[in-house]
């Protein structure tokens, strides 16, 4: 499979098919299995991708390619790019359908996320003990729908994203704040292709700039409680969060070079925070930062030890919403004007969809999680 499939078809005139010439909000994944059902050939169906789901990564067969080349060719096209990164940052039906008795109760079970609204605080916690809150295609959607809960009640002004406690002898009833990508779901074909675009298009891009409204765009500041270790994904939060609070002696990686992958938009966000050359080192070469350690003052606001962790989120909690946030949402706006304007976001994801799809699909992928994570050797 491969967009050139379509032959005839123009990819802007594919778009505006799809989307009513640009008038209708359609997701990246509703967009591209539409697009397979209009163009046969062009991008794998559901029903194709749900029998890849089946396969080890070491045996799919390469469908998803296609997927990949095809979002970068949308995301290429500046108006058709644009409508398509807004689109997705719309609320989803999911938290719709949960928004009034979230707003009721302030509380909402989403499996593996809880969201609670504290006072003038809404705080989203992941909760995958099992992975040591690793994300994959289980913990996904109910994310995007916690950050969306968080960001349409008008009574939480702060949102704090951490993680939950987990089940691992290393740490027993203790909190991690993410190990990112759940590689052994990723080494036994559980995780899609298209789980590392609807992430950073869906819940990473609305922390950042929030979610997309007709009324007016709506978003709020985020803190970061960082327990233990941050590692790949959930170091990519760090750059999109307003505030870090970390433990000491967490420790804050993105191991891309033994995965095998490219760490989400980390290649865009992490030479801002550290400078180029250590985020090469760290994206190239497998840097690591420790909370408390001079150079970590560069991705934490605060390091406190860990049983004060729950007390410096009160504390900056109360110290953001004291005085009011009239101005939070302006600011967040200036400050993205120079370093991250919209228009390159879309250009560097055009460029992650295609390259991203060639990596997830490589056997080098296969050979580094067997090698760094012993992935044959663990079960699903």
């Amino acid at each position: 499979m491969d967009p050139s499939a379509a032959t005839g078809y123009a990819t802007a005139e594919l778009y505006e098919e799809l989307t009513d010439g640009c008038t209708r909000d359609v997701r990246l994944e509703d967009l591209l299995y539409a697009a397979a059902e209009r163009v046969p050939g062009i991008a794998p169906t559901r029903s194709e991708v749900e029998a890849e789901r089946e396969r080890p990564l070491a045996r799919k067969q390469g469908l998803e390619l296609a997927q990949g080349l095809l979002a970068s060719e949308f995301l290429a096209l500046p108006r058709h790019g644009a409508h398509l990164t807004r689109a997705m940052r719309r609320p989803t039906p999911e938290a719709l359908a949960r928004v009034d008795d979230f707003r009721r109760t302030g509380t909402a079970d989403l499996g593996p996320v809880h969201v609670t609204r504290r006072g003038r605080a809404g705080i989203l916690e992941l909760s995958n003990p099992r992975h040591l809150n690793a994300e994959d295609g289980v913990t996904l959607g109910p994310t995007e729908w916690g950050v969306d809960l968080l960001l349409l009640d008008p009574e939480i002004e702060v949102c704090v994203i951490r993680g939950g406690v987990v089940d691992h002898p290393r740490y027993p009833n203790q909190r991690v704040f993410g190990s990112g990508i759940n590689l052994t779901h990723l080494y036994h074909g559980k995780i899609d292709f298209l789980f590392y675009l609807v992430r950073d298009l869906g819940y990473v891009n609305k922390i950042y700039r929030g979610i997309a409204d007709d009324g007016g765009d709506v978003e709020k500041l985020w803190i970061a409680g960082v327990e233990r270790f941050a590692i790949g994904g959930a170091c990519q939060l760090l750059h999109v969060v307003d505030h870090v609070i970390a433990t000491q002696g967490a420790r804050l990686y993105l191991p891309a070079r033994r995965e095998g992958i490219i760490p989400g938009a980390s290649n865009l966000r992490l030479p801002r925070f550290v400078g180029d050359r250590a985020a090469r080192q760290a994206i190239l070469s497998g840097r690591e930062w420790t909370a408390g350690d001079a150079d970590a003052a560069l991705l934490c606001d605060e390091v406190v030890e860990t049983d004060a962790l729950d007390d410096a989120l009160h504390a900056r909690v109360e110290a953001l919403t004291s005085s009011g946030l009239v101005n939070a949402a302006a600011n967040r706006r200036a400050l993205r004007v120079g370093e991250e304007p919209e228009e390159l976001f879309r250009e560097y994801m055009a460029t992650y969809a295609r390259e991203q799809a060639y990596c997830h699909l490589s056997p080098a992928l296969v050979r580094n999680l067997e090698e760094h994570w012993n992935a044959h050797r663990r079960s699903v």
